[in-house]
C-alpha cells in the first residue's frame, strides 16, 4: 500500500506588530503575503501546483524583505514553497529550500523546538522519497528525539514520528527495526485517541502491512479486519480510506490462497469505486 505523504506544516503565526515592524508599508506587505498564502494553499489543495508556486515565491520575497532572511516567518515561507516543489517532483529545489528553512528554525527557535522537529521531518521525508535513506534516517531519529522530549512518549506527535521512522525502515527492508516502532505508534494512538479513531485504524493498517511483507499473515489479518471495521464506522463504507482497507484485506486473503474470501471484497471495492469515481 502506498503510504500517505508525511510532510508536515510548520506552524508559525506571522503578525506585523509581533514581528517588530511598525511601518504601514511593512504591515500592508505582510497582509498581502497572508492573502497570497491563502490563495496558494487553495491552489495546492486542488493540485494546481504550477499556479501556486509563483504565489509562494512572492510570499518568500515579501517575508525576506520585511522580516529578514533569518526570521521564523521566512522559514515558514521556504518550507511551504519546498512542499509545492515536492509535489511537482522538483526535488533538487525542494531540498535547498528545506535545508534553508531548517537552518533558520534551528537558529531562531533552538535545536529542540517542535518546529525544528517538523523541519527535520520534512527534509527526512524528502530524502526518503528520493531513496536517500542514509540521509533520512538520522534526521527522522533527531525529530523523534525532540518530539519525545518536548511532547512526551504518549503524544500523537510522537506517534507520528515513530510511524515515519518505521516507514523508512520498511523501505530499507529493516523489518525488525520497523515492527517495535509501529507497535509503539499504535499503542500511543489507541491510548490517546481511542480504539475507534481513524488514526488508530491507520496505525493498525501500517503494522498489518508490515506483517504481510514479513509473511506473517496470521498477525496481519486481524489488524486489517480491525482497521476496516473502524474506518467503516468512523468514515463510512465508501470513503477512500475504507476502500483501501477493503483492498488490503482482499489482497491478504488472496495471498493466503483464500480466494473465496477475497473475491467479494474485491467486488465490493470495485463497485464502490465505480459509484464514487465513475466507471471511467
Amino acid at each position: 500500500m502506498k503510504q500517505t505523504k508525511r510532510f508536515l506544516v510548520i506552524l508559525i503565526l506571522v503578525v506585523a506588530h509581533l514581528a517588530g515592524t511598525s511601518g504601514w508599508a511593512e504591515e500592508n506587505s505582510l497582509q498581502k503575503a497572508i492573502e497570497l498564502n491563502q490563495e496558494a494553499t487553495r491552489l495546492g489543495q486542488q493540485g494546481r501546483y504550477a499556479e501556486a508556486i509563483p504565489l509562494a515565491e512572492r510570499i518568500l520575497v515579501i517575508r525576506e524583505k520585511v522580516l529578514g532572511p533569518e526570521h521564523a516567518g521566512t522559514a515558514m515561507a521556504l518550507n511551504n514553497l519546498a512542499l509545492l516543489y515536492v509535489n511537482m517532483g522538483t526535488f533538487d529545489k525542494a531540498e535547498s529550500l528545506f535545508r534553508r528553512s531548517l537552518t533558520i528554525i534551528e537558529k531562531v527557535m533552538g535545536p529542540e523546538h517542535p518546529n525544528t522537529a517538523t523541519s527535520l521531518n520534512n527534509l527526512a521525508e524528502l530524502y526518503s522519497t528520493m531513496g536517500a535513506n542514509e540521509k533520512a534516517e538520522p534526521l527522522y531519529k533527531r525529530s523523534l528525539t525532540i518530539q519525545e522530549k518536548i511532547l512526551g512518549s504518549e503524544h500523537t506527535g510522537t506517534a507520528t514520528a515513530l510511524n515515519n521512522l518505521a516507514s523508512l525502515y520498511v523501505n530499507m527492508g529493516a523489518y525488525d527495526k520497523a515492527e517495535p516502532l509501529y507497535k509503539r505508534s499504535l499503542a500511543t494512538r489507541e491510548k490517546v485517541l481511542g480504539p475507534e479513531h481513524p488514526d488508530t485504524a491507520t496505525a493498525q493498517n501500517n503494522l498489518a502491512s508490515l506483517y504481510r511483507k514479513m509473511g506473517a499473515y496470521d498477525k496481519a489479518e486481524p489488524l486489517f479486519k480491525r482497521s476496516l471495521a473502524i474506518r467503516e464506522k468512523a468514515l463510512g463504507p465508501e470513503h477512500p480510506e475504507t476502500l483501501v482497507s477493503v483492498n488490503n484485506l482482499a489482497s491478504l486473503l488472496a495471498s493466503k490462497g483464500d480466494y473465496a474470501g477475497a473475491q467479494p471484497l474485491y467486488e465490493r471495492g470495485l463497485k464502490a469505486s465505480e459509484r464514487v469515481l465513475g466507471a471511467e
